[in-house]
């Protein structure tokens, strides 16, 4: 078990690097350039559990404005598992999380353990894989992200994660890291979305619009820029309307987590969540 040699700090960016090869090893497909904006909404987030001076252990334990968190790269390195590390590691970072709603992304076969830890299912997660043929929409409604303010943007987003994250946010919608566009109609943002290279493939995530056709056009802006390689798109399983978007482009199912919450879910507006934004920060 977790003993004296065991200590528990707050992550370096290089720790925070290093977290990211762990779950890139479990499969997860982290984006390139994903460390440096999980870090921005909140550095004191990311927590590691280090043995006889050596990490082997991560957690992150994010906070979003006064009421809610996001809990995150909870991963034990396989050789140290079962001795009491990663929980030891969960109890000291989830107190920085306490009096907030707290939600995750877990693998599904943990459901359990995060039960005991008082979180609740709303739905299921599954990411969504494929090569789709698709090319670039003409549209004078698309816009590129770079060209548009980032207020409208961000209260756009806010109305569809729950709650403001700017920090984040204003790292996520810089040009030189990642694509993006937005749907603008009578001079308001009516979807937008974000694509982003990974390991293996592209990475769409948010994509948030109106409709399933406002969604569908976003979808093809952004799929296009992958010229051909794979595509994932993260949705939440009760939005039909986004199953009926990835199989119309080919796309299957490849993983899927458990969302779960403790305490107040917030009211989301799944039909209008085709693309969630990461499985490790929400």
């Amino acid at each position: 078990m977790a003993g004296s040699n065991y200590r528990v700090r707050t992550m370096t960016q290089a720790d925070l690097d290093l977290a990211v090869e762990w779950a890139a090893a479990e499969g997860w497909n982290p984006g390139l350039a994903d460390a440096t904006c999980f870090r921005a909404q909140d550095p004191e987030g990311f927590v590691v559990g280090e043995l006889d001076g050596q990490p082997i252990a991560s957690i992150s334990v994010v906070r979003y404005g006064a009421d809610f968190g996001f809990l995150g790269f909870y991963i034990c390195v396989p050789e140290k598992r079962g001795q009491g590390y990663g929980l030891e590691l969960w109890r000291q970072a989830s107190e920085r999380l306490e009096g907030r709603t707290v939600g995750l992304d877990g693998v599904v076969a943990q459901q359990h353990n995060y039960a005991r830890s008082g979180y609740v299912l709303a739905h299921r997660n599954v990411r969504l894989g494929g090569r789709p043929s698709v090319e670039a929409p003409s549209a004078p409604e698309l816009v590129d992200l770079s060209g548009l303010p980032f207020e409208p943007l961000s209260s756009f987003d806010r109305m569809h994660f729950g709650t403001a994250r700017e920090a984040f946010l204003r790292c996520w919608l810089r040009p030189e890291m990642r694509s993006g566009v937005a749907l603008v109609r009578d001079g308001a943002v009516a979807g937008y979305g974000v694509v982003r290279q990974c390991r293996n493939g592209w990475k769409i995530g948010p994509l948030f619009a109106d409709n399933e056709s406002d969604a569908d056009l976003i979808f093809r802006a952004l799929a296009s820029t992958a010229n051909g390689q794979t595509v994932f798109l993260d949705i939440p399983d009760p939005n039909k309307a986004a199953w009926r978007l990835g199989e119309r482009y080919g796309l299957t199912p490849s993983f899927e987590t458990a969302r779960m919450y403790r305490g107040s879910a917030p009211d989301l507006p799944l039909p209008r969540i085709f693309g969630i934004t990461t499985f490790e920060l929400g």
